[in-house]
């Protein structure tokens, strides 16, 4: 019997199989869940794919989590599949190269709302549209990197961050209520798809390289993902709005 066994998972964010979600989805069916990924527009044919290498099949259905109307349909997209949720977990982020890259003082409101929107607000947004679909409680974790300093070249990233991890307290006030745990996970840099977004990541890589007391391999996705995991399962029954930091310790160091 695994940690998850009998628990219905929603994963977004799988785009390939070096994907912190993507391990997530891996590791979710390994300990006994029931795995639907979600995707939208021209990358759905691309997660569709991937969705392939999981352990078992997993359906992917439609979210474009900035789209109202995806949003309201998710509650019947899912239940074509399953009768219900227990975790989802939001692995989302973007910003426009313009937010991105040294450019912070220059960069216009339209760029930085779409940073917001998509990187924080959807959170909000994802949790309100999977609420209908919970039965007596359960688990949101969602995907970080640590916003409580000043990044090189993260910029807007780093603002959008700080609001997400903000907007999980938020979350956890109002939803623990109806037994529903908000948590995030603040992965250390990780060679995704996302990460070659991020002009100068290679100064990331330095920074843990020289500061992480625990070795770490950017290269490596599956500690981020099973912390995921963990949190999704009964063993975390009382942590809610909670920042579980997997980054080597990097966190941590003066």
């Amino acid at each position: 019997m695994g940690i998850l066994a009998g628990k219905k998972i929603l994963v977004t964010g799988v785009l390939t199989d070096a994907s912190i979600a993507f391990h997530i989805a891996r590791l979710a069916q390994e300990e006994g869940a029931t795995v639907i990924l979600s995707s939208y527009g021209r990358v759905m044919s691309l997660t569709t794919r991937i969705a392939g290498r999981l352990p078992q099949p997993a359906p992917v259905i439609e979210l474009d989590v900035t789209n109202d109307g995806d949003l309201a349909a998710l509650e019947s997209r899912v239940r074509e599949h399953v009768d219900g949720l227990d975790g989802v977990v939001h692995s989302i982020g973007f910003a426009p190269e313009a937010a991105l890259g040294g450019n912070f003082l220059n960069t216009e409101w339209a760029d930085v709302a779409t940073a917001m929107q998509v990187s924080a607000y959807s959170f909000k947004s994802l949790a309100m549209a999977t609420k209908p679909l919970f039965n007596g409680g359960a688990s949101i974790v969602g995907l970080d990197f640590d916003a409580t300093v000043a990044w090189p070249k993260y910029d807007w990233m780093g603002v959008a961050k700080a609001a997400l991890e903000s907007t999980s307290r938020y979350l956890a006030r109002d939803l623990g209520a109806e037994n529903i745990r908000v948590n995030l996970v603040a992965a250390g840099p990780i060679k995704t798809m996302a990460a070659k977004s991020i002009p100068g990541f290679s100064d990331f890589e330095e920074v843990w390289n020289s500061r992480s007391p625990l070795a770490w391999d950017v290269s490596d996705p599956v500690p981020a993902a099973q912390a995921v995991v963990a949190l999704l399962s009964d063993w975390f029954p009382k942590t809610t709005g909670e920042i579980i930091h997997v980054d080597g310790g990097v966190h941590a160091m003066g």
